[in-house]
């Protein structure tokens, strides 16, 4: 039964044997495509380890949440696009993909992916506790505790991604993650609402803040924090935006699969376009951070200043 399933969802992802000579083309771009993108992956998210580490200007709390992302964003590259793209030659080989092979890759894919999203979706509640809780922020969200969910974040997903070899069926193990994507999804919509109506409520007190700022001539420490806590938020709102966009269309085409299989068996090339997006995400992130989050674009700019500066000693 679970080979019967295996070959089903293979069928699906990657067509029949006679299907590999008509689609060949597709198979070919998405090897070369993800073997150039697992190496930007890496590259571009070891050195934004490095800046994220070395930006002093970050709170702890968020940048250890940075960090967690980009681990998951590294792990993707290092891993399940190798696996992915070895899939692929075996594919265009004419070679059979076995059950365990096929559970290997999907539950890699799993494993970073989901960490990947629970990351995000922790980003998102952390910013919006620090824009909502304020000052008490401090004193609530400790570095302890959010050490303690980065941890949790990652036995978690060891969990889920670990079911693809005890449940009952590869459908069965879909459709759990299917319905924790669902349940991370919506509460990533409603804490940015939440956010964006935290910060359209303190608009008008910024601007009193501002023009009492200016009649007096002082500067209002408050009012400083919250305009930086503000930005952070937006920072992380453009790494959740960008993240959704490359996640939804793959768990569309999970969800009607799931729904109507047999309907769907023709749309296998379309899920190398929608996984090669995914992993693209992990490319992408870093270059958000760099272009949205200020004291990390600053450390990146001094660190490449100062690789400049030993070349030219």
């Amino acid at each position: 039964m679970a080979e019967n399933v295996c070959d089903h969802l293979n069928e699906f992802f990657f067509g029949t044997s006679t299907d590999v000579e008509d689609f060949r083309p597709v198979l070919v771009a998405s090897c070369v495509f993800n073997s150039f993108l697992s190496y930007t992956t890496i590259i571009l998210n070891i050195v934004t380890i490095h800046a994220i580490r070395k930006t002093a200007l970050l709170p702890k709390t968020l940048r250890t949440l940075l960090l967690s992302l980009a681990a998951s964003d590294v792990g993707v590259g290092l891993l399940v696009q190798p696996l992915y793209i070895s899939t692929l030659v075996s594919r265009l080989n004419q070679k059979r993909i076995d059950c365990i092979s096929y559970k290997k890759l999907l539950a890699a894919m799993h494993f970073f992916c989901i960490s990947s999203f629970l990351n995000v979706v922790t980003i998102s509640v952390d910013r919006f506790l620090a824009v909502h809780l304020h000052l008490r922020y401090q004193e609530l969200v400790t570095h302890e505790r959010v050490i303690a969910a980065v941890i949790s974040i990652w036995l978690f997903s060891a969990v889920i991604c670990s079911n693809l070899f005890w449940a009952p069926s590869v459908i069965i193990s879909q459709v759990i993650r299917l319905v924790i994507i669902t349940v991370c999804f919506i509460l990533v919509v409603i804490v940015y609402w939440r956010i964006y109506i935290v910060l359209k409520r303190h608009k008008k007190q910024i601007q009193d803040l501002q023009v009492q700022e200016a009649e007096q001539g002082v500067q209002n420490g408050d009012l400083s924090n919250f305009l930086k806590l503000r930005k952070s938020a937006l920072g992380t709102f453009c790494v959740c935006i960008v993240f959704l966009l490359c996640y939804l269309p793959s768990y569309i085409l999970s969800c009607l699969f799931l729904a109507r299989p047999s309907s769907l068996i023709s749309l296998h090339e379309a899920w190398h376009y929608l996984i090669s997006l995914l992993f693209l995400n992990s490319s992408l992130n870093p270059v958000i951070y760099c272009w949205k989050m200020k004291p990390i674009r600053r450390t990146l700019m001094d660190i490449m200043r100062g690789i400049v500066n030993r070349f030219r000693e």
